[in-house]
């Protein structure tokens, strides 16, 4: 508790020591510019000149020095003359900022972003030197800073200098964080961000068809920002990453073997680095010893148009990449200013030296034992060597410099020219002199366009970047890509696409199914099931074919069901239509065979009028069996139900009456019985018109209730359609042929009782035996109709109707035409009345004389049978 106060105490006295003095005073040592120009506005600049540091003591028993920064870096110096060019044309200018001229302040941050942390502290405090007794609330030193380079140190920066809405204009910090308005709310670059390069990249390794590949990202804000940023775009697109590995430069042996032994165990062929050059320069070395070749590179901005990588690329390991790059511009004047730069006219009297010597690679003081080292004058000239810092390839970055210290000086301009309320916020829009529009978007981002570049090699094997197409973002969604794929070289000089798939394409006719533990890449294919299909490569899913489709044997194709119906071009139909004519051919026959012996007496003595009535019939039968083939209509379904059993009713009752009066004849107990009047032809006529009228009104309350309709039977069969006529109600139809087998029942069982008549008048034995082949077909045909399949039902049907049919039709008449065609001389009056049986009785044997002789009186025969 004691301490706690002593350290309470020692708060509260500095709190006192503050409010007791107005003035600040610089803690540690001051930050010099390494380039700079007075003026009215200071812009401030930060720009890497080296490309590492060092600290040089880290003992921790002194104050340690600022880091030294080592190995010059050219770009940074490109940079800083980009911005003093600009500068330079904006004050000579007389429509912009006029009478205005605008200074600067340009920094060195080595690549450290704590280095670049404390310059940009020093743009806007100003202190350069020790300051003493100033106040502490006075305006930041610059208006502006422009940079810093890389994404990291730029957040930081913007982290500091957000709070105090200083506005921070990067020329390559693309990392997509610092879209975030509410953490980095001044900061603004001219270079897209990367959540459309993240994205833009993904669709390219799409379109190459490449679903299974593998990443390495350096390990920091852009590297893993990016990456983040990618794999969501590259799963929205079916795209599986088979490893993502952080690499930084300061990685130990270990960690980069593990990297290396990744990449050896994997299967992709295609590599997506989003790293900077520096890196891959690193990389490069290690996989050269490791012989990592052959692989498709895909690259980012940051180092896909790189010409020292591509210098230091000795193994090819890189040829072939493809990637994005910010498109190629021009800026006039720029290229002469930068390389007409010269030591003793330059402002930084303190970095030019160092710059011109690294340049040249000559020194300006040489000790003795350096009698070797060229000395440097100041006039060499650099057009006569070349070097990556006469390399103008990276023109749009420098740019990308120039364009944001002219919407520094257009947002000034508006500024100064506003002379009523000026607005707080305010978009700039502007072209420059060379016709480029230059806007920023509501998160400082500005419009997002590309080229994707090739590495191939050149005539000379040097590595060229060949623009092999463009990606813009605001195009549609379908068009932002555009793409000449015949003028790539892919990875090993070779014409053909890289195939990077960790699963081979589902062909049409198949499904992808995941494989168990595996992303979403790696799958089998699975057959579609009958009655599915995909008519797509990669499918997901297989689509239902719809109700009256069905898949074809690929899979690949809904196509018609074939439509099944007994129809009169298969063979079958063919026969069973033959043999239908055919019977209805035999039976006309009959019929006119029986007119033209009608006076004989086999004719009359078998009741003629009830023999051409049941003809007539048993044509129609015959007739009535050809509704039931051909496609099914509403039409056909009722005239074939409702015809077969009318006619077959009409059939049964003319056999029924026949057997019923040659019954009665022959049982009549007592001489001279009048029994037979109540069955005379009159009775016989209203008999068999009484039986088919209960059928009649069976089938008309059947086709009032619920008729039968066509029906298209989709279950039966899943490949093919089955057209039938569903009977609407089953008891109707049930009914109509049990009535059938009721008259059929009680024919057979009459005519059984009357089958001991005398042979040569007895109708009765064939009648029985017509009988029991149509019940005997009929019973067999319900478990057969229940049973058969599609339009077997209807063959079976036909065939029940054609079997009783003849053989009613050859039972009943086919022995009397033998009598009368072959067999004339016995069909006489002497052979019809023949002999009386021994077995009848003596009351029976009277009623069989008068019957016979009753059957030869003209006026009995006209009585019976209406001859």
């Amino acid at each position: 508790m004691e301490s706690f106060f002593t350290l309470l105490q020692v708060v509260m006295a500095i709190i006192n020591f503050w409010g007791a003095n107005d003035s600040c005073s610089l803690q540690g040592e001051s930050e010099n510019p390494q380039l700079s120009k007075d003026g009215d506005i200071i812009v401030g600049g930060i720009f890497p000149f080296h490309s590492s540091w060092e600290i040089r003591d880290v003992s921790y028993l002194v104050k340690p020095q600022p880091p030294e920064c080592r190995s010059l870096d050219f770009k940074g110096f490109q940079y800083s003359q980009s911005l003093i060019f600009a500068t330079e044309e904006i004050n000579n200018s007389s429509s912009l900022l006029p009478g205005v001229s605008l200074g600067y302040k340009i920094y060195d941050t080595c690549r450290s972003t704590a280095m670049a942390v404390r310059t940009v502290m020093a743009l806007v405090n100003g202190n350069e030197k020790m300051v003493l007794d100033e106040p502490c609330t006075k305006p930041a030193q610059v208006q502006t800073i422009i940079g810093d380079t890389y994404s990291s140190a730029s957040m930081a920066i913007a982290s500091s200098i957000g709070p105090f809405r200083i506005p921070m204009i990067s020329h390559y910090a693309t990392c997509n964080c610092l879209s975030d308005k509410g953490k980095y709310p001044s900061f603004l670059r001219t270079i897209p961000s990367d959540y459309y390069q993240s994205r833009a990249l993904a669709e390219i390794v799409k379109h190459f068809g490449w679903t299974w590949v593998g990443a390495i990202r350096r390990d920091d804000d852009y590297g893993n920002n990016g990456m983040a940023a990618f794999t969501e775009a590259a799963e929205q697109l079916g795209i599986c990453l088979e490893y993502s590995l952080a690499f930084f430069k300061t990685y130990s042996q270990e960690k980069v073997l593990r990297i290396i032994q990744q990449i050896k165990s994997s299967t992709s062929r295609v590599i997506v680095g989003f790293l900077d050059d520096m890196d891959l320069e690193i990389l490069l070395r290690v996989f050269s010893e490791h012989n990592i070749t052959g692989y498709q590179w895909v690259g980012t901005e940051a180092w896909i148009f790189d010409p020292v990588l591509a210098a230091l690329d000795k193994h090819n390991i890189l040829q072939g990449a493809i990637g994005l790059a910010i498109p190629k511009t021009t800026v006039t004047g720029l290229k002469e200013f930068i390389l007409d730069i010269h030591p003793l006219k330059s402002a930084g009297r303190e970095i030019f030296p160092k710059f011109w010597e690294a340049l040249f690679m000559c020194k300006y003081a040489i000790k003795n034992d350096s009698d070797d080292t060229t000395v440097c004058t100041g006039e060499e000239k650099i057009s006569e060597v070349e070097n990556t810092f006469t390399d103008m390839s990276t023109m749009p970055i420098f740019s990308n410099v120039y364009k944001a210290v002219y919407a520094v000086a257009h947002t000034l301009h508006d500024l100064l020219g506003c002379t009523q309320t000026c607005p707080t916020k305010k978009q700039v829009h502007f072209k420059t002199k060379d016709g480029e529009e230059v806007y920023f978007d509501e998160n400082g981002d500005p419009p997002a366009k590309y080229d994707i570049i090739n590495w191939q090699k050149g005539e000379e094997n040097q590595h060229e970047f060949v623009t092999v197409g463009l990606y813009d973002s605001s195009f549609p969604a379908q068009n932002r890509l555009a793409v000449n794929m015949a003028s790539i070289v892919w990875a090993q000089n070779n014409n053909q696409v890289p195939v990077s798939v960790c699963s081979e394409s589902c062909p049409p006719g198949t499904r992808k199914a995941v494989q168990k533990g595996k992303p979403i890449c790696c799958f089998d294919c699975i057959p579609c099931a009958e009655g599915e299909i995909s008519n797509m490569t990669d499918s997901i899913q297989c689509e239902q074919c719809y109700q009256d489709y069905w898949s074809n044997h690929h899979r690949d194709e809904c196509v018609k069901k074939e439509i099944e119906f007994l129809s009169y071009e298969e063979t079958m139909g063919i026969l069973l239509t033959a043999v239908s004519i055919f019977g209805a051919f035999i039976t006309i026959t009959i019929a006119i065979i029986f007119f033209r012996y009608k006076n004989t007496p086999i004719v009359k003595a078998n009741n003629s009028e009830l023999s051409f009535l049941l003809l007539f019939s048993l044509a129609l039968c015959f007739l009535c069996s050809l509704t039931f083939i051909g496609r099914p209509s509403e039409w056909s379904c009722v005239l074939r139900h409702t015809a077969f059993g009318i006619t077959f009713v009409l059939c049964i009752s003319c056999v029924l009456g026949k057997t019923i009066v040659v019954l009665m004849a022959f049982r009549a107990t007592l001489p001279g019985s009048n029994v037979m009047k109540w069955f005379g032809p009159l009775q016989q006529r209203l008999s068999v018109l009484a039986f088919t009228l209960i059928q009649v009104l069976i089938c008309i309350l059947w086709l009032t209730t619920s008729p039968p309709f066509p029906f298209k039977n989709i279950k039966l069969y899943k490949e093919r359609i089955i057209l039938e006529c569903q009977l609407g109600s089953v008891l109707g139809f049930w009914a109509v042929l049990g009535y059938i087998g009721l008259l059929a029942l009680l024919c057979f069982v009459l005519a059984f009782l009357a089958r001991k008549l005398p042979d040569n008048f007895n109708e009765a034995k064939f009648i029985t035996f017509s009988m029991l082949i149509f019940c005997a077909v009929w019973i067999t045909f319900i478990p057969a109709y229940v049973s058969s399949p599609g339009k077997f039902t209807v063959a079976v049907e036909i065939f029940a109707i054609l079997a009783s049919s003849f053989g009613l039709l050859f039972c009943i008449f086919l022995p009397k035409c033998y009598v009368i065609i072959l067999k004339p001389e016995k069909n006489t009056k002497k052979q019809m009345m023949g002999k009386v049986p021994q077995t009848l009785s003596a009351s029976a044997t009277v009623a069989f004389k008068e019957f016979k002789e009753s059957v030869f009186n003209k006026t009995t025969i006209s009585f019976l049978f209406n001859n």
